[in-house]
């Protein structure tokens, strides 16, 4: 047996006991007679002791030990002298009797520890030493334990888990699809699925009344925090359910989770919050309610001063960071730099300080009396002590720029609490949303979102402010799942198309088989998708969902440990009957390198 026992589970109930241990080197320190090694593997760290009295070769050998070198010993557990009550096998060391190398071990290119030297890319490029970091393999130990969870509990409700296919048709609508070339029918391709939308809807129609699927999904799309070219969803579907059954069965799902994986209790009701009402109050549809800080209109308080920048404007609104009237000059104009990144994209910023005093200090006293500031201050619920930061401009960006100061503030305000969760819906997003580049419209979620019956009118009239049974579950500002209910019937679908601006033939190109689907007895239906890495990330406590994936790409979406995506042979490319365009490929690289410079 290369081991008795691993490296975590010795304690002192184990004294006087002999084992075998077999795991890593992490660190060897000699200090006078005696050599100490930390030996890891993925349960935990014990100690090893060699005696240079008791066995002076053994102790030599241990001498010559490296970072990283893969060894068996045997010897006898033992209490310690010097405990590390840090660890779970603090209170005992091992004394060594026998001592193997397995396998020895370069230099390692980075320290392997919770806190290493190693950069990102250098992280990636070794990315199996990297897993072998107790923080990261925390994260997949998370992971594991959640899709137990999940899988179980869905089964629990009745749920089935189907596998759906990997090779599908390629549909333009959305982010860009990952195509495959098919070599049996040439000219032809497959599309990776950005998720399996139109077979979950199939499954419906044919009876699996509760489905889901912890499914690989692909998207090319440019890459950011919590986004990878591919990633993972738990996604599911219902039949014969109306919104509200559906939000409720999820929070079950969602209530589960926090409890058995994080040990909190949510026991209210999520709230349901409007689209329109998120933007108007938190410039967010993925708002965090973790604090206040709501955003206030102030357009009709503002105009007529001759301030052209506030006169102007299409919209003026401005959020109240509480007991900050005493920000210096330096610190409001970080703010100010903050709302000019690109990024952000705002002209400047206006602040009034509303002094303990009383009285009122701003960037605009030369246009806006106290009585003004006054009238600003009511209307923005702020009171003596306070900070007032107003932005101005065109509606939707404004408002998205005041979601991002608002947020900005609330982490130098440390008012995010890393232990309060506030679960909400986000809920009624608008079906469609206009494209001026295009000039068309596109849908917000997917063309197969059901429309509010009331607003079915809307159609011919102003399809922009039909809305859609569509929900966003949000929790702490990230947006953790979303779905719809539903279109269930042919001739719905069809409008839908219809104001999508696909003629009668392209519909029927790309989504025939769904449509004739719909004409043997589609049931109501809706569902969900959850990103599973994202939840993974928000109780594992990151900003970004990469160190929740056992092997994720890089921000150019490359995985540099493999060197992927790489080029492939002539003979390859001759089969798929595809032609690399090398002087074109040569003028691309000759821009990213110039770029990159």
């Amino acid at each position: 047996m290369y081991r008795t026992h691993t490296c975590g589970e010795l304690n002192i109930n184990h004294a006087g006991k002999n084992v075998t241990l077999s795991g890593w080197v992490q660190k060897s320190r000699g200090l006078g007679g005696m050599t100490f090694v930390d030996l890891r593997d993925r349960y935990g760290i014990t100690q090893l002791v060699f005696n240079m009295e008791k066995d002076g070769e053994l102790c030599r050998k241990a001498r010559k030990l490296g970072r990283e070198y893969v060894i068996q010993i045997t010897g006898n557990v033992a209490e310690r002298s010097n405990k590390n009550l840090k660890l779970p096998t603090g209170e005992i060391e091992i004394l060594v009797d026998t001592l193997h190398v397995l396998n020895s071990s370069e230099v390692p290119p980075f320290t392997i520890e919770t806190e290493t030297d190693g950069g990102d890319e250098l992280r990636m490029k070794y990315r199996y030493l990297d897993l072998r970091r107790q923080v990261i393999r925390k994260n997949l130990e998370l992971r594991h334990r959640m899709a137990m969870e999940i899988r179980n509990y869905l089964s629990g409700e009745n749920f089935i888990e189907v596998e759906t296919p990997v090779l599908i048709k390629s549909t333009p609508e959305g982010a860009r699809d990952f195509v495959v070339p098919s070599r049996m029918n040439p000219g032809q391709f497959y599309a990776l699925p950005q998720s399996p939308q139109t077979f979950k809807q199939l499954l419906m129609v044919a009876g699996f009344d509760k489905y889901f699927q912890i499914v690989k999904c692909f998207r090319d799309e440019d890459l950011r925090a919590d986004r990878q070219p591919e990633f993972t969803q738990i996604d599911c579907e219902m039949s014969f359910v109306d919104r509200d059954n559906l939000l409720d069965a999820f929070e079950g799902l969602s209530n589960h989770l926090f409890r058995s994986i994080m040990g909190v209790e949510i026991n209210d009701k999520y709230p349901r919050m409007p689209y329109d009402e998120a933007l108007r109050k938190f410039g967010s549809d993925k708002p965090d309610t973790r604090f206040g800080m709501e955003i206030k209109d102030l357009k009709e308080h503002t105009e007529g001063k001759g301030f052209q920048v506030f006169d102007s404007a299409e919209y003026v609104s401005g959020i109240v960071a509480t007991g900050c009237a005493d920000y210096s000059r330096k610190q409001l104009d970080e703010l100010t730099d903050y709302v000019k990144k690109p990024q952000i994209g705002t002209r400047g910023l206006v602040y009034v300080k509303y002094n303990e005093a009383g009285t009122f200090k701003s960037s605009v006293d030369k246009f806006y009396s106290p009585d003004d500031l006054q009238k600003w201050a009511d209307a923005m619920g702020a009171a003596p002590g306070d900070l007032m930061l107003i932005l101005a401009g065109e509606t939707e960006s404004t408002r998205k720029a005041l979601g991002e100061l608002r947020l900005e503030m609330g982490r130098k305000l440390n008012l995010m609490d890393p232990k309060a969760y506030r679960p909400l819906w986000v809920v009624d997003f608008p079906l469609l949303e206009w494209d001026e580049e295009t000039n068309r419209y596109y849908a917000m979620h997917h063309p197969f979102t059901r429309p509010y019956e009331e607003d079915l009118e809307l159609f011919d009239s102003d399809p922009g402010k039909v809305r859609a049974k569509a929900y966003d579950l949000v929790i702490n500002g990230v947006e953790i799942g979303g779905g719809s209910i539903r279109i269930h019937n042919e001739d719905l679908q069809q409008k839908m198309f219809d104001n999508l601006g696909f003629t009668r033939e392209e519909a029927a190109k790309q989504f025939g088989f769904l449509m004739g689907a719909f004409r043997y007895g589609a049931p109501p239906h809706g569902g969900i998708a959850f990103g599973f890495d994202r939840w993974v990330a928000l109780f594992a406590g990151l900003d970004s969902i990469r160190d929740t994936i056992a092997f994720p790409k890089n921000n150019a979406g490359r995985d540099v440990m493999i060197d992927s995506p790489s080029s492939i042979a002539e003979e390859q490319l001759e089969e798929l009957f595809l032609e690399v365009k090398k002087e074109e490929l040569k003028k691309i690289e000759t821009r990213t390198s110039g770029r990159k410079q």
